[in-house]
């Protein structure tokens, strides 16, 4: 499953989150990102840096990423520290955005 040559697509709000089935099989397609479960489910990643410019440039190359594809993760920055969330806000859990929007974000790590 190539996650990295699909678009993000808007998310209406009568459509259901993943089962957990189908959470576990996208979660196999991203590299280390953690499922959390408790209230909505989101994806989660730590990214570290060597310093604060260096995490302050990857932010901004998600935020641009982001923009393109029209889904927008939580952003947390601890000085050389970057923790990404993901979950689909207008359906209160995970869509196959959040898996796709988190390959991508991992093809810009490894350009690093």
């Amino acid at each position: 499953m190539d996650l990295n040559k699909k678009k993000c697509v808007a998310r209406g709000k009568d459509e259901a989150p993943l089962d957990k089935q189908n959470e576990d099989t996208l979660l196999s397609a991203v590299d280390n990102w953690e499922l959390v479960q408790t209230g909505i489910h989101t994806l989660r990643k730590t990214f570290r840096f060597t310093g604060f410019s260096a995490a302050i440039g990857f932010v901004v190359e998600i935020a641009l990423l982001a923009e393109a594809e029209g889904h927008h993760p939580n952003i947390h920055i601890y000085y050389a520290k970057v923790e990404i969330e993901l979950s689909t806000h207008s359906i209160g859990g995970l869509s196959e955005n959040d898996f796709i929007l988190a390959a991508k974000i991992d093809e810009l790590q490894k350009r690093k």
